[in-house]
């Protein structure tokens, strides 16, 4: 696939500027170095996605003259979905590259100790991806800033999700649902399991099995004999694309059933992947994650996001050659356009440049309405002093179910395009 190979040129070029250098006369530059993960487990589970995106938006900044008259020199860089790699390449980016900000990063397992790094060393760092609430709760941090949901949200919009629909789907109240909470283990999947079992717990959901588990897993065969024995109505999941492929193939062949699954976000994001795996086993599957921006009516947008959605899907897709995109392409590309669009150029204009002390200025300023980014929510960040500062106290994740390959949003319903199907029909692999 296209996409695939322009991963690979991409990591095999990691340290060379994405775009051909022109003489320093001829214009201004603002570089920027972006980290993903474009090999390893965690490309396949949602970081490469977001990097085809967030270069899109580069590329479409650029065209249109780049950003008060300077052009992006962007230099991607491979974390191999290791951290000492993605740590590594945070410090030669910007000790050798010198750039002048870092963003991108997929998984919070890199996030969180990149963050405390940049921050230390007063550097600017914009997160695209990572939800991690560990990455700004209680730290204090003042060159950090994140758009992008926290996994705490994550966490209570799937409780919400059970307790709105229990009566009417499930034919019981909210305090005689049972649910398993199951998590990888490192900050990503403990944030969002934090977030399930405190929501859920305000809620009256019974919480019939709470347990964490290491990504690299080869067995999770124990773990689906204490689901069978405590017999979950919903499970929810919170892992990567290996280990979610493990769980899901152990649970079917140990016959564990269930009325529904409510994944979060990473690996349950990429529905093309789950189908060719599993088939019509995950039909019917749910996910929290910020909404793919092409399932919100442009309508309900500030006037032109909904040509913008437009250009991303078209450039998405012609790069991919998939026909559904994944959630995790309108994030890498959603942050990116707030960051060149709006906090970049009032760094300039207002504060005069794009040191980290002006960029910083700029984001704390940021006051974007609802409606005013292409997944519909707005951006203002939480101040100096707030246990979250530096964390976009406006945005919100979405339910969303696969029906048929076709993604669709069963929650909130505000914004829903589904009457959500609920429980399992029967006949369905994981069915009672």
């Amino acid at each position: 696939m296209r996409f695939l190979r322009s991963a690979a040129a991409c990591a095999a070029a990691i340290g060379l500027v994405a775009s051909a250098s022109l003489p320093a006369a001829a214009q201004k530059e603002i570089k920027l170095g972006i980290i993903y993960d474009y090999t390893g487990p965690f490309a396949g589970g949602g970081s490469l996605p977001a990097a085809i995106a967030t270069k899109i938006a580069v590329d479409m900044i650029n065209e249109r003259g780049g950003v008060e008259g300077h052009k992006i020199v962007a230099t991607y860089a491979d974390a191999q979905s290791k951290t000492d790699v993605a740590i590594n390449e945070a410090e030669r980016l910007l000790n050798e590259v010198k750039v002048d900000a870092l963003m991108g990063v997929f998984s919070s397992a890199h996030c969180v100790p990149m963050a405390a790094k940049v921050d230390a060393a007063k550097k600017f760092m914009w997160a695209n991806v990572c939800v991690a609430s560990a990455v700004f709760k209680g730290k204090g941090l003042q060159y950090v800033f994140r758009p992008q949901v926290h996994s705490d949200q994550f966490g209570e919009a799937s409780c919400s999700f059970i307790a709105e629909n229990a009566k009417a789907k499930l034919g019981k109240d909210a305090k005689d649902i049972s649910v398993a909470i199951l998590y990888e283990d490192g900050p990503y999947g403990t944030g969002v399991a934090a977030g399930n079992e405190a929501k859920c717990k305000e809620l009256g959901i019974k919480i019939a099995h709470k347990e964490g588990y290491a990504a690299t897993s080869t067995d999770l065969s124990a773990l689906v004999t204490k689901l069978r024995r405590a017999r979950p109505d919903v499970v929810l999941h919170t892992g990567y694309n290996p280990d979610i492929t493990l769980f899901l193939r152990q649970a079917k062949e140990a016959g564990l059933k269930f009325d529904a699954l409510i994944g979060h976000g990473a690996g349950y994001g990429q529905i093309d992947k789950l189908i060719e795996t599993f088939k019509g086993d995950v039909n019917f599957f749910y996910n929290v994650d910020p909404v793919a921006a092409q399932l919100l009516d442009p309508k309900s947008l500030a006037a032109g996001m909904g040509d913008v959605t437009a250009e991303m899907v078209k450039r998405y897709k012609a790069e991919t050659k998939v026909s559904e995109v994944p959630p995790h392409a309108s994030m890498g590309f959603n942050q990116q356009w707030i960051f060149l669009t709006d906090v970049l150029p009032r760094a300039i204009k207002k504060h005069g440049g794009f040191d980290p002390e002006a960029l910083r200025k700029a984001a704390l300023e940021t006051d974007i309405p609802s409606g005013g980014t292409i997944q519909g929510y707005g951006v203002k960040f939480f101040p100096p002093g707030h246990q979250m500062s530096g964390q976009n106290e406006r945005s919100s994740p979405v339910v969303m179910q696969y029906v048929d390959g076709v993604t669709k949003i069963a929650w909130p319903s505000s914004l829903k395009t589904i009457d959500p199907v609920l429980p399992f029909p029967k006949g369905h692999a994981y069915a009672r």
